[in-house]
């Protein structure tokens, strides 16, 4: 039964919120707490899509979704680049100089560090930008500012002290959208795909190097390569994989089958067209 709703972590107004906003104006987005809250909705049917943060270009991967999504059944079907505006928030009639405290999510901090330097403030980590900015707005405090977007201060009525604060200019979030139901599109050569592999190599020696030979010889481009400990394990390893093409072309599949001979378990968590 469709919902009509796309879960995405955090408060209204959180910049996952602004992604499913512009990808999906069509669909009501579901706020959630966390991140496991979030891809939990997307497998218990509460909502249809889930829109995911797992790499921004200042603060990297974003570790917790690396590990939580590996564990679901969810499929990626989609991709989204959100450009990342950051803004200084302040209750009415606060002024920069009299900052004492910066709060905002763990990622949005160190993607502001020149100015919290030049200000010489305290930070505190909030679970999410906007819910920073729904604190600061509730405590009434002029000493105690918030890091997130105009839209939150919209939501929340703050003033917009200092736009555009973020370190670099380049500063963007990728966004995964996941569902219960795969969503593989039709082979096209006029159409950009990507597939994202989890997999485990055997405990041998080369075992990567060798398992990664397969998309060299057969002219794949990888785009992504993570790596972390399964349960703990010091030699059991887990390698997340993004690559260009789709399942369905004939070096694809020939790189796959290379990849399965040295590994333990191979699964393609999505195969999706690629964000403009």
């Amino acid at each position: 039964m469709k919902t009509n709703k796309i879960a995405f972590q955090g408060q209204k107004g959180a910049y996952s919120d602004l992604a499913c906003r512009e990808m999906y104006p069509e669909m009501e987005s579901l706020p959630c707490v966390d991140f496991a809250s979030a891809l939990k909705a997307v497998e218990d049917g509460e909502a249809d899509l889930g829109m995911i943060p797992v790499d921004n270009s200042l603060a990297g991967r974003v570790a917790a979704v690396h590990q939580l999504l590996p564990e679901t059944s969810l499929h990626i079907v989609g991709e989204y680049f959100l450009p990342v505006h950051h803004c200084l928030l302040g209750v009415k009639g606060t002024k920069i100089e009299d900052i004492k405290q910066i709060r905002s999510h763990l990622h949005a901090l160190p993607q502001c560090r020149n100015l919290i330097r030049s200000l010489n403030v305290r930070e505190y980590i909030s679970g999410d930008t906007a819910l920073a900015a729904k604190e600061v707005a509730e405590m009434k405090d002029p000493t105690i500012a918030a890091i997130a977007s105009s839209y939150a201060a919209e939501i929340y009525g703050l003033d917009v002290l200092k736009a555009n604060i973020e370190d670099a200019k380049h500063n963007t979030t990728r966004f995964l959208v996941v569902s219960q139901r795969a969503d593989v599109p039709e082979r096209r050569d006029d159409t950009k795909t990507l597939t994202t592999l989890l997999f485990r190599v055997r405990n041998i020696p080369s075992a990567l190097y060798k398992a990664m030979g397969g998309f060299a010889t057969n002219n794949v481009n990888m785009t992504k390569l993570e790596s972390y400990m399964v349960e703990g394990e010091f030699e059991a390893t887990q390698f997340y994989c993004d690559i260009e093409g789709h399942i369905d072309d004939r070096n694809v599949q020939l790189a796959i089958e290379e990849l399965e001979f040295f590994a333990r378990e191979v699964r393609i968590l999505g195969v999706y067209p690629a964000a403009r």
